[in-house]
């Protein structure tokens, strides 16, 4: 096996089952095919040899190997990306970090944590649940922490906790030489020289490996209520958002869904909702706050004509409104069975919402292709699904044009190509039209310098 940069050959092999465990070293053509598959559409690309490792000395001890013979490494936690994350362009060692699930240390008084990269969200919620704290950030799928941190993550939440980048206060990264480095302290704020905790945040295994993960908490709030309300009209549906936010109503979640995604949630999750735009809201607070947001939040929805709240108050009928919220990519699919989809994830000003999504809207309605919109609206971010037969170039290349739409009137409107998904290799195009040549010289610099022989995660983010 011969990757684009160095040879995979026995001998190197040999060296990586005496750097772990043999029984954790493998070539399975089936292992290493899943390993260079995420969720996307994007072309699956396997790597030659997956590794799992146990700690931090071992991604080290495996990163000095792959950098001695100039073999790419490519991080892997739960391959729920969406952008070609995981893709092994040029071959190289998969280190898959879901074995290192351990919580290390939570420190309740201190409301943080320190976890294991393979350490999912779910699974870090489950072992907080008793000390009345909890960990906010929600992209839907049950990722890993650390490659929630190296995507940037976000989710239905952000709105009031904010992103990974509020919420990571510190990291373990094994750079591309094999030196293990800490980020920062505990501390929840700091002056002391550059943020290397906001380099390795968002930087997709490109720069280094997180191996540990230090969380900002949040008391589990004392009353939490949810509410489903559904509108005339899409952009009625989202002015309300803009006005809730323009109030500074602390809601925690508002998600919107089309009367399209609507039907596909219905189908998908056995539910009979009305099929029309609607927004998804969850409130937290003490029981008099959360019922004054309420009340400010009923009244600026019925100024726009939404009517006929639901409320599920019942953590058993909050869960299922919100499984049924993050499934929603797999219902939208469910419609097409046997399709696939393009999913976008343009963010924007919120005083722009509105005239971005009507705009796509009227792409939908103008393509022969199907598609549904659904988002964390609250925060400007929307996704958009396009689904596609495999098989269908026309179809396919007609999902990528309307994609490409999406994100040029975004960036035209000062908002971004990508509010969580991230990069990838999938959008790589995109960069110098938001940063301009002079911002992507900057990234092509500090990779360079970080990495110089580009074994991390190479051909994402930013080409050298």
């Amino acid at each position: 096996m011969t990757s684009s940069y160095g040879t995979i050959d026995q001998t190197f092999l040999n060296q990586l089952c005496t750097l772990t465990d043999k029984d954790r070293v493998s070539t399975s053509k089936a292992l290493c095919e899943q390993h260079g598959t995420d969720e996307s559409y994007h072309k699956a690309q396997a790597p030659d040899v997956v590794v799992f490792t146990l700690s931090t000395k071992e991604v080290s001890d495996v990163v000095k190997l792959c950098a001695t013979h100039k073999v790419p490494v490519i991080p892997y936690g739960t391959g729920t990306s969406l952008e070609g994350h995981i893709a092994a362009l040029h071959g190289g060692v998969c280190i898959d970090l879901s074995q290192m699930d351990k919580v290390i240390e939570a420190r309740p008084e201190d409301m943080d944590v320190t976890v294991e990269a393979g350490v999912t969200r779910k699974a870090l919620n489950e072992y907080l649940r008793d000390t009345g704290l909890f960990f906010p950030i929600d992209p839907g799928a049950d990722a890993s922490l650390g490659g929630m941190a190296s995507t940037r993550a976000s989710g239905t939440n952000a709105v009031r906790y904010g992103t990974m980048r509020e919420n990571v206060l510190a990291l373990t990264v094994v750079t591309p030489n094999g030196d293990i480095v800490k980020t920062a302290s505990r501390a929840k704020k700091s002056a002391a020289g550059y943020d290397l905790t906001r380099l390795y945040v968002g930087a997709e295994g490109t720069l280094g490996i997180v191996t540990e993960v230090t969380l900002r908490l949040y008391g589990i709030p004392e009353t939490i209520s949810a509410a489903v309300c559904p509108f005339p009209g899409l952009e009625e549906a989202v002015n309300t958002v803009i006005s809730i936010i323009q109030c500074g109503i602390p809601v925690a979640r508002m998600e919107l869904l089309d009367d399209r995604q609507m039907y596909a949630v219905n189908q998908y999750s056995k539910l009979d909702y009305e099929v029309a735009p609607t927004l998804f809201f969850e409130f937290h607070g003490s029981p008099s706050s959360v019922e004054e947001q309420i009340e400010m939040v009923k009244s600026l929805a019925e100024d726009f004509g939404g009517k006929n709240f639901q409320w599920a108050s019942k953590l058993e009928d909050r869960d299922r409104l919100w499984n049924a919220r993050h499934n929603a990519y797999y219902a939208a699919l469910a419609l097409r069975p046997g399709c696939k989809g393009v999913s976008s994830d343009a963010c924007v000003p919120i005083s722009r919402l509105a005239e971005a999504i009507m705009a796509t809207k009227q792409d939908i309605e103008d393509s022969f292709l199907d598609g549904t919109i659904v988002g964390h609206v609250g925060d400007g971010n929307f996704h958009t699904l396009f689904a596609f037969m495999p098989d269908d170039e026309k179809e396919l290349a007609e999902a990528k044009r309307l994609n490409a739409r999406i994100v040029e009137r975004a960036i035209a409107m000062d908002g971004t190509c990508t509010g969580e998904h991230g990069i990838g290799h999938g959008k790589m195009k995109y960069l110098e039209s938001e940063f301009g040549e002079a911002g992507l010289e900057i990234m092509r610099s500090l990779k360079k310098a970080l990495d110089p022989d580009n074994i991390m995660n190479p051909g994402k983010i930013v080409a050298l």
